[in-house]
């Protein structure tokens, strides 16, 4: 691997630290106990990383996200760490009839509401529900979902699965007790590179850039994970699949993504 590509963290981490690191002191100096908080010293930290970088990472994916996203998410669409929600101006309105935005940072919310009530999405006839807790509390998500009438056709997560804490547990957990049998995983996520060289690099920075983007990991075979996933009776909970890559993209690439789409069985148990 080129030596430029294996040190290309640097450039996004200190952009990091430059647009985040005293706004976050500012933030201790006004509220001390954030300092014995760190899960909230983090997501401080993390929305004022996003509010800079999500933009253009977004706008970087938008080929890859429009192919994925626009012909893909039906109905009731959940949004694996929805972030500021982006990915609501990739919905067909007429096939997406209802957002529900899974963001545990709250620090997010606002950016969210202003995104779908611009998509017209709103809390107040139902068509947008926000949640704030992990991915990790399904038990949690089914509740919400419940209260509010809804069922999820549509899970999404883009660049969410590096992130979230134990992520095979928690994408089993997710699609038993979530997603509805027919609807569809989509998924768009820097992975593990099947590269040895490049993988050596991935896992060596992992520490570092774990500290600054609030826990996202470089070394994760997330796409693998989704495959090989099986249900409470042990069996594949897919039906159908399709991965592909993010075209243009050089194997020589920390961030190396995968993308595509899974659906459920409809024949659960059988």
């Amino acid at each position: 691997m080129r030596l430029a590509a294996s040190f290309g963290i640097w450039p996004d981490l200190f952009s990091a630290l430059r647009v985040a690191t005293l706004p976050t002191l500012g933030a201790i100096i006004r509220e001390p106990s954030l300092i014995f908080r760190p899960t909230a010293l983090s997501r401080q930290f993390m929305a004022l990383v996003w509010a800079a970088f999500s933009s253009p990472t977004d706008e970087g994916a938008r080929p890859t996200k429009l192919g994925l996203i626009k012909p893909h998410a039906k109905k009731t669409v959940l949004d694996i760490g929805a972030g500021h929600g982006h990915a609501i101006q990739y919905f067909e309105r007429d096939a997406v009839t209802a957002y529900v935005a899974l963001e545990p940072n709250a620090l997010m919310h606002n950016e969210i509401r202003s995104r779908a009530e611009s998509a017209g999405y709103t809390e107040m006839d139902g068509t947008l529900l926000i949640i704030s807790c992990g991915a990790e509390d399904p038990a949690a998500i089914r509740k919400a979902l419940d209260n509010a009438g809804l069922q999820v056709d549509t899970m999404l997560s883009i660049m969410t699965l590096c992130s979230i804490p134990s992520p095979q547990k928690t994408l089993a957990r997710l699609v038993d007790d979530v997603l509805a049998p027919g609807g569809k995983l989509l998924f768009y996520e820097h992975v593990l590179s099947p590269r040895k060289d490049v993988a050596f690099w991935q896992r060596f920075w992992t520490p570092i850039w774990r500290l600054a983007f609030d826990g996202c990991r470089l070394d994760r075979p997330t796409h693998l994970w989704i495959q090989q996933l099986q249900d409470k009776e042990g069996n594949s909970p897919w039906s159908e699949w399709e991965v592909w890559g993010k075209e243009g993209e050089p194997e020589e690439h920390l961030w190396w993504h995968r993308t595509g789409f899974f659906v459920k069985r409809t024949d659960e148990g059988k």
